[in-house]
């Protein structure tokens, strides 16, 4: 062999059993963001209750649904129980009565996949790919419990069933799923796959596990309902789903990436007292300032405030110290970057440089982009 060649066949060599082209499995493999429940930035740790409209954001990506209200509670490490070995938290939930499931009913925690992110799997084509979703989980009660996977439109779903024959102990648990190769599954920034975790399921919504089916069912027929023991606890953590047809380690990332990647969805600007401020700048009869957000939203989000005191305690200054004070939000413009909003110019004036302080009060924007 010359120098300043290489031969293909020493190439594939030197990595055993790897092809050009395959990929690396050990990056990006999890399609599932924060399965090791490490991220909170709604509730810092402070339990959530369900009880208004008909789903609830909990810990960052999984969302709460329910048909009845306040039947139970999440909250990061409730209970503070010891978490499995190489987790330092999860997602933990709490019955708050003994409910009868109605055959309409439904309870369950789910985390909605960006199409984004599965379009390689090639769901509803002749290609579909084979999955894995692994998780932990830690239960009072015993039995078979239930989930399911489905689709944007609601009209492909697969229940699966997977069993806890120990109460008050971490098990692994590992389900295999065969490519969808029918159904139409997004593969752009909208709702791809969703994957729940049943808590209760009525019939209605209930279906048999291991199969496809032409139906939005959110469980397995004959699953275990934690709502329907007051008190029953169901905690999980370290969430897969990974391409292939067995579970391998779980994927960890760093707090500072996977927060980046709870960020795409929903973000928080805190504006705690003085001297958080705004820089801005004074245009043809509005003073003009913006808020970048921490990195690009999924879609245009939506954009609200909250605070510990009336906005009419926030004021723009500039131009000699003169001030001007505003009892609300005029005139925001949202986009996938960041929102802008106006206040009356000062003195009538353009081009001055200008701010707005927070006077002794504090709030926060929430920013919400979630599937």
């Amino acid at each position: 062999m010359a120098y300043g060649t290489v031969s293909a066949d020493i190439i594939q060599s030197s990595v055993p059993g790897v092809s050009l082209g395959a990929g690396d499995a050990t990056m990006m493999k999890n399609r599932i963001i924060n399965g090791a429940m490490v991220i909170d930035q709604r509730n810092a740790g402070a339990s959530v209750a369900t009880s208004s409209g008909t789903s609830v954001y909990t810990l960052d990506r999984w969302q709460a649904g329910y048909t009845q209200t306040s039947k139970y509670t999440v909250q990061q490490n409730a209970g503070s129980v010891t978490p499995p070995v190489g987790f330092t938290n999860y997602l933990g939930i709490t019955s708050s009565s003994a409910y009868s499931i109605g055959a309409g009913d439904y309870f369950f925690t789910k985390q909605v996949i960006e199409g984004f992110n599965i379009a390689d799997l090639g769901w509803g084509t002749a290609n579909a790919k084979t999955v894995t979703l692994s998780f932990q989980v830690y239960s009072s009660l015993t039995g078979t419990f239930g989930g399911s996977l489905w689709n944007n439109a609601g009209n492909r779903s697969y229940p699966f069933t997977y069993s806890i024959l120990s109460a008050n102990t971490w098990t692994q648990i590992s389900v295999t799923i065969a490519g969808d190769t029918t159904g139409t599954w997004l593969t752009n920034n909208g709702y791809g796959i969703s994957i729940a975790f049943g808590l209760g399921v009525g019939s209605t919504y209930s279906g048999t596990a291991g199969a496809w089916a032409g139906a939005f069912y959110i469980g397995a027929t004959g699953a275990t309902s934690v709502v329907g023991t007051n008190g029953a606890t169901f905690y999980i953590t370290g969430v897969q789903l990974e391409v292939g047809s067995s579970a391998t380690g779980f994927e960890y990332r760093n707090y500072g990436q996977e927060l980046y990647n709870c960020q795409r969805y929903y973000q928080q600007i805190n504006a705690v007292n003085s001297p958080f401020s705004l820089p801005g700048f004074s245009g043809s009869g509005n003073n003009i300032f913006t808020v970048w957000f921490f990195q690009l939203m999924r879609a245009t989000p939506t954009c609200t405030w909250t605070g510990s005191a009336p906005l009419n305690y926030l004021s723009s200054a500039g131009g000699g110290g003169n001030s001007v004070t505003i009892s609300s939000w005029p005139n925001i413009q949202v986009s996938q970057q960041g929102f802008r909003f106006y206040t009356s110019s000062l003195n009538g004036q353009s081009g001055l440089v200008c701010w707005m302080d927070i006077n002794g009060y504090s709030g926060q924007w929430a920013i919400s982009a979630e599937l």
